[in-house]
């Protein structure tokens, strides 16, 4: 039997932010995870915004974003128009090299066990793991990181409730130009000209040198337009976004296409004693919605800067210790604007009744005065869209 004061439960980015964070704090933990080296997965592949400042909390921001490719500005087009280009702070990456980076910084003094987590029982008081290589371990407090397997946490009376199956789908590809060494833009977003495509947007951005695109939509995992755009994306995509070819020229999607759904969730008989649930082992977001790792860093953030170091300081780890952590102001907050966002942008999206038509037509004129009056001011300052691209526009407004 190994002892601890905490025993983390899957070592994604919510479980590695955490074993990072309570190790500096020299707050005895383990994390349990069976991957050595996190594998390739379809999550967050960029940073941005409010992110970085919730990262910049975990203290783990320097390090993290090196790893990143900054795209500096960002251009924003619809029927195959630029309407905006402007400074961008979104940092580029992999969910892989992400959650390897974070790990990278988890100190010595954090021990992983790489290992699955079979069987655990819990008290006011000490919570017992069963690890499938066989290790026992007891801790003080279990945090529940491992995201979408439910298994362990059904076997405590955890519950899973679907609110939205398949709220959106994520399709992620690489990009690359033909005949030519790069595209116009340094990074891009694309958005659909009918509600009937079903289509959030087009994001395409850097990647250690490659163009990476996300791609959107609002489909049932059944649509045979999903298996149809993996044997000729490059097709779906004109046909899906007319004028793209004008922003674009010719270009080739290299390598695989993956697709993830995303179904909306929240969690149900979550306060127990001594074990806490962060990310998406609590609730999911809508990729879509580019909320995710907002969440992620909002749950460990608090989780680990406020609510832990207070818990471990009094005796016991009873039920009404942990409902602190689930009542927290900023965390609801969070989790409040990230349900609202993701069914705003759906409906947004996809609904073709009149307000939401009137809403659509709205941000488009917005961005198209905001963009008139930064290319104002790049004009005086000496800036200008490449001669190739400007002549396409003009002859194709």
């Amino acid at each position: 039997m190994r002892y601890t004061d905490v025993a983390i439960v899957g070592g994604g980015l919510a479980g590695s932010i955490a074993a990072a964070m309570l190790g500096r704090d020299g707050i005895a933990a383990i994390l349990i995870d069976p991957h050595t080296v996190y594998p390739p997965e379809l999550r967050c592949e960029k940073l941005g915004g409010e992110q970085l400042n919730l990262l910049r909390k975990t203290g783990l921001a320097d390090a993290t974003l090196r790893a990143t490719t900054l795209d500096g500005e960002v251009w924003e087009a619809r029927f195959g128009y630029v309407v905006a280009r402007k400074p961008s702070d979104q940092h580029g990456v992999m969910y892989d090299t992400l959650v390897n980076t974070v790990r990278m910084q988890i100190p010595e003094n954090v021990e992983t066990i790489h290992a699955k987590t079979s069987e655990i029982s819990s008290s006011a008081e000490r919570q017992k793991l069963v690890l499938s290589n066989g290790e026992e371990i007891s801790a003080r407090l279990v945090v529940f990181a491992n995201g979408l397997n439910v298994g362990l946490r059904q076997t405590l009376g955890i519950k899973r409730k679907v609110i939205s199956a398949c709220h959106s789908v994520t399709l992620g590809f690489n990009l690359e130009p033909v005949g030519r060494a790069a595209f116009d833009f340094p990074a891009l977003t694309y958005w659909p000209k009918r509600a009937s495509s079903r289509m959030a947007y087009l994001s395409i951005f850097p990647i250690n040198g490659t163009m990476r695109a996300n791609l959107m939509v609002y489909r049932d995992m059944t649509d045979p337009w999903l298996p149809a755009f993996k044997q000729a994306p490059e097709r779906a995509m004109v046909a899906i976004m007319p004028g793209l070819e004008n922003m674009m020229d010719a270009f080739r999607v290299s390598g695989p296409v993956k697709i993830r759904p995303a179904d909306l969730c929240v969690t149900e008989g979550h306060i127990r004693p001594g074990m806490v649930l962060v990310g998406d082992a609590f609730s999911t977001s809508c990729p879509a919605a580019g909320t995710g790792t907002t969440k992620v860093f909002t749950d460990v953030e608090r989780l680990c800067n406020v609510y832990i170091p207070q818990w471990l300081s009094t005796e016991g780890m009873g039920a009404e210790k942990i409902a602190a952590f689930y009542d927290d102001a900023e965390k609801k907050a969070c989790e409040a604007r990230c349900l609202a966002k993701a069914y705003h942008l759906r409906s947004l999206s996809t609904d073709n009744g009149l307000s939401w038509r009137a809403q659509r037509w709205a941000r488009f004129i917005l961005r198209l005065a905001q963009g008139t009056r930064l290319a104002i001011g790049r004009q005086f300052a000496g800036g200008s869209m490449p001669r190739r691209l400007a002549a396409k526009q003009a002859a194709h407004p």
